[in-house]
């Protein structure tokens, strides 16, 4: 396992989280072999790196764990990668103060993970975490791509290297749907400017709702990111101001009808007739009681 040279990187810890958790990042953009070093300090200790390697590499991982006395103490170390132990534990040697673990992995789109060295001591563990990945998309992945059917819409990747390619798929519901514009151009239009890829897609139809993934491939792994487009009609912003008139004029056109039947109800002949007879029997008795009077007065 040959290498042209070995470069050593000083990093910074930065506070990450709590309880003795700290994070750094370091970009490895070629192929020769790397030498990182890292350090707990007190047990319970946790260090996590994150790697960004571009092509396969040869990585050398070197982990350490100071103590305050050079009084050997028994304390056992292993490797991990991703849950998995590589190899047994074993006990470690005191040497200036710190206990040292050192291997060599060749890194490759097969072994790409997560390598951990873990330093067991009195059933409590330190670690120190190196998080392989590549890097990540700039791309607002969480907010959709809203445009209006027959529009057309731009759709933008962009990555801080440049890739070997761009790739452009459609996500259907069983499979990804490769987007070839020589076999469409009509519809589809790609701009690739290094590190940035645009998708245009023209002559929408509410068919191109969805999710389209852009794929800036390495030699060592393909970076995704994940963009959705929402075609709509014109009338679809309006469906609520259609659906709140359509009750308004519902409203309006009850309260028509309603009065109109009250109306209806007063001015019929049957209330007209009962209406009448009311009148002609109050008329009737009060002539009646005139007679009565004058009838009376006679008498007298």
């Amino acid at each position: 396992m040959g290498s042209p040279w070995i470069s050593s990187l000083q990093l910074i810890l930065l506070s990450f989280l709590w309880r003795g958790t700290f994070t750094t990042e370091t970009t490895l953009n070629d192929s020769v072999t790397k030498h990182l070093n890292q350090t707990v300090e007190k047990a319970g200790d946790r260090l996590v790196e994150r790697i960004e390697i571009y092509n396969p590499i040869n990585l050398m991982l070197e982990c350490s764990y100071k103590v305050k006395t050079n009084i050997s103490t028994i304390i056992t170390g292993v490797w991990r990668k991703d849950e998995t132990e590589i190899g047994e534990k074993i006990r470690l040697s005191l040497e200036n103060y710190q206990y040292n673990m050192k291997k060599i992995f060749s890194i490759n789109e097969t072994n790409f993970g997560n390598y951990s060295c873990i330093f067991s001591h009195a059933d409590k563990e330190s670690s120190i975490e190196f998080y392989l990945a590549v890097p990540e998309m700039d791309s607002k992945k969480n907010k959709p791509i809203v445009s209006y059917v027959g529009d057309s819409v731009k759709m933008n990747c962009k990555i801080k290297v440049s890739p070997q390619n761009w790739v452009w798929y459609k996500e259907n519901e069983t499979a990804q749907e490769l987007i070839n514009v020589t076999a469409d151009p009509l519809r589809y239009q790609i701009k690739t400017e290094g590190n940035i890829t645009k998708l245009t897609v023209m002559k929408l139809t509410e068919r191109d709702s969805g999710y389209y993934i852009c794929e800036a491939d390495y030699r060592i792994k393909a970076s995704k990111s994940k963009l959705t487009l929402r075609v709509i009609s014109y009338m679809e912003p309006l469906k609520p101001f259609i659906a709140i008139m359509a009750e308004v004029l519902l409203l309006v056109v009850l309260i028509f009808l309603y009065e109109r039947w009250s109306s209806k109800k007063i001015d019929s002949p049957a209330e007209n007739m009962m209406h009448g007879d009311q009148m002609h029997n109050l008329t009737q008795e009060a002539k009646n009681g005139v007679e009565e009077n004058t009838t009376r007065q006679r008498k007298v």
